[in-house]
């Protein structure tokens, strides 16, 4: 078996990457490592001989970009030459049945050394787990600019955090005492930011990123938060709720936009088929609070995990990708026709949610850390999407320090997918709201708003609502988007604005576009990039 420590700096975008199938998921090549490259060590005369005219430095399987049935046949490979891959199909065809070249703008990528059976350009030294919702997210694309700072800080208010534990030492801090809450505040810390790179568990989303720990009460004041806020916290993590609205914690969390804090809390997990989008969860409720609501990430198409359940004697399918539901069941039990999602296994949604984030198959850290186990979540729950989010808005603070507080919420809206035309979503169109989140989108959106390289683009999304706002001293261009009825916009550029094709900017008395050039904008600071050379890619 292949077991060698990659570096990243070891190749380039120059060499060529692809994926390749094996025919059985038995097929395991062997090499040995001289110098920079691999060579082949096995039996296989054929692929000896396909291989021998090429210079190898990752043939490794992995998890990334392989469907459920091909799980164990998929491998990463990267070579001097992209002939490799048509040679390996042609001459070793009783090994390999598939392969597919990755697009240059698909290998600006980073990978830390624990992340997980999907790794590619770095071995996994952690927990031996699927961590395909970040590669959905896109996580390593944002990886590739920014993996976080120090400087900057994620608050979670939830339950206590170890800060003696390895994925936390030396970077945390509690500020106010909180019970364990079963794990609760482990798992939620570990998912925004506990530290990757370190051979150890998995990496957080900004797992660079300093965390402030405290307690989840005060519903009132949300005095917790604002003492987060006033010691310089960026983003605090609410997975928790309830449904009394006071107008005191409101004013709370205009202090806190104000102050440069950012408050990322929970929809709750409260199933539709009881709220039918009619009750509301504070702090998500709040405005200028970024809500977040749970959605599925795994299969592509629901034909690819049709399930059948026995006792019922019905068809049902599961974690089908961008359906804001986990289960769902067909008309008449007829499997060719689209599915309906179960509302019980819809999160509580409602016009409040801001946007959505994978729910299911996360890995639980506190289940790893209390009791040695490698669990991933079952149901579609909206505590871990928080700290997905937030772990995000970390990530952009950590790339661009001066980023405005205010402009967060429109940029990961800008870059969410948009869900609307998956089927099963359209009774609840309107209360999940901008889509997916994509934090490899988000976090280069930033860096175009300030690297002055390419256009910013605001693209293929609807909006009818809400109040936008950016500021970019990069030139802006929208394409394929459409700001309409109650939606605002306040754009502003150093450079051009470019309204392309199949763009819509026709709001109704109630909404707002301003568009603005601004010769004399100014960065307030700099990039800070994981690698200055990116400036030059």
């Amino acid at each position: 078996m292949l077991s060698i420590l990659f570096s990243f700096s070891g190749y380039c975008q120059n060499d060529s990457w692809f994926y390749l199938r094996a025919r059985d998921t038995a097929f395991v090549p062997t090499f040995e490592k001289t110098g920079d490259f691999l060579y082949y060590s096995g039996n296989d005369k054929l692929l000896k001989a396909a291989l021998k005219n090429y210079n190898i430095k990752i043939f490794k399987k992995t998890w990334k970009n392989a469907k459920k049935q091909n799980l164990k046949k998929t491998f990463f490979v990267v070579a001097d030459n992209p002939a490799l891959m048509t040679d390996l199909l042609q001459n070793a065809s009783h090994l390999f049945e598939f392969g597919e070249l990755i697009a240059e703008e698909d290998k600006k990528i980073f990978e830390p050394n624990d992340y997980g059976l999907t790794s590619t350009i770095g071995e996994n030294l952690g927990a031996q787990v699927n961590l395909d919702y970040l590669d959905f997210l896109e996580v390593p694309k944002a990886w590739y600019y920014t993996t976080g700072s120090r400087d900057v800080i994620i608050g979670i208010s939830d339950g206590s955090l170890d800060l003696e534990d390895k994925e936390f030492a030396g970077k945390s801090k509690s500020i106010r005492k909180s019970s364990l809450s079963n794990g609760h505040g482990m798992g939620v810390a570990e998912i925004a930011a506990g530290q990757g790179d370190n051979a150890y568990g998995v990496p957080g989303v900004c797992y660079d990123c300093s965390i402030y720990g405290t307690s989840y009460n005060h519903f009132s004041t949300l005095e917790q938060l604002v003492e987060l806020s006033q010691l310089g916290v960026q983003v605090i993590n609410c997975s928790w709720g309830l449904t009394r609205y006071y107008e005191t914690a409101q004013q709370a969390i205009y202090e806190m936009l104000e102050n440069g804090t950012v408050v990322v809390a929970v929809g709750h997990n409260e199933p539709f088929s009881t709220s039918h989008g009619k009750r509301v969860y504070y702090p998500a409720g709040y405005d200028k609070v970024i809500a977040v609501s749970s959605a599925s990430h795994r299969y592509e198409h629901f034909t690819e995990n049709i399930l059948y359940l026995e006792e019922k004697k019905i068809y049902y399918i599961r974690d089908i990708r961008y359906y804001v539901g986990q289960t769902g069941g067909f008309k008449d039990n007829d499997t060719t026709q689209i599915p309906k999602l179960y509302p019980i296994s819809i999160s509580n949604l409602n016009k409040t949610i801001d946007i959505v984030g994978p729910g299911t198959g996360i890995f639980r850290y506190s289940k790893f850390k209390m009791e040695g186990k490698l669990e991933m979540t079952e149901f579609n729950q909206t505590s871990i999407v928080a700290p997905l989010v937030s772990g995000t808005i970390g990530l952009m603070f950590s790339l661009y320090p001066c980023l405005p507080a205010e402009e967060v919420e429109t940029i990961l809206k800008f870059t969410s997918t948009n869900i609307d035309d998956v089927e099963p979503n359209k009774p609840y169109a309107g209360m999940y709201g901008a889509g997916m989140l994509n934090t490899g989108r988000a976090v280069k959106m930033v860096f175009d708003m300030f690297a002055e390289k390419e256009p910013v683009k605001i693209e293929n999304q609807r909006f009818s609502r809400w109040d936008f706002k950016l500021t970019s001293i990069s030139e802006v261009v929208m394409q394929n988007q459409k700001f309409t009825e109650e939606a605002t916009l306040n754009l502003t550029s150093k450079k051009r604005i470019v309204i392309s094709e199949n763009t819509d900017l026709r709001p109704n008395a109630k909404g707002k576009i301003h568009l603005k050039i601004d010769p004399t904008l100014k960065k307030e600071c700099e990039l800070q990039l994981r690698d200055p050379s990116i400036l030059n890619d």
